[in-house]
């Protein structure tokens, strides 16, 4: 199910992998996404980024592998209601079948933020995948702290 928000992606740095004297290089891009619906929540995502002549013109059908951390920035503020396994974030990853999203989930027994970024395609996807949770913790005079629980069903 797609969250009505998702949120905006901020480039945080690239650094080259593969040089190439005519064409751009391959790159590692991290990029920074603050959680829409959760304010106090940012993830940072790591995605290779293709070179050369299809890189160039935008066609390059991009690798699967995502390394993925989220953190509490600030004190846990839910906006509105949500869904587990909500989109949080989604990228196409190639001109037209293949896409990356950051979704999110609430462990309630602990208390905890779940997210997983996976990519996929419009008829099969990779297993690959990255996980990250961030405990919800009390933000300094803020008193206790939300259940997701009660915001994530």
């Amino acid at each position: 199910m797609l969250s009505p928000a998702t949120a905006q992606e901020d480039l945080i740095f690239r650094k080259s992998t593969v040089w190439k004297m005519l064409t751009p290089n391959d790159k590692l891009a991290v990029y920074g996404v603050d959680d829409p619906i959760i304010d106090g929540v940012a993830c940072h995502y790591t995605v290779p980024e293709k070179g050369g002549v299809s890189g160039m013109f935008g066609v390059a059908e991009e690798v699967s592998e995502v390394s993925l951390a989220c953190r509490q920035v600030g004190p846990i503020k839910f906006k509105e209601k949500a869904e587990q396994g909500d989109v949080v974030f989604r990228e196409r990853r190639s001109l037209v079948w293949k896409k990356m999203q950051i979704v999110r989930g609430c462990d309630a027994k602990r208390n905890v933020l779940v997210y997983l970024v996976y990519t996929d395609k419009l008829i099969d996807g990779s297993p690959q995948n990255s996980t990250s949770t961030v405990p919800i913790m009390p933000w300094g005079a803020s008193g206790e702290p939300p259940k997701c629980s009660e915001w994530i069903k």
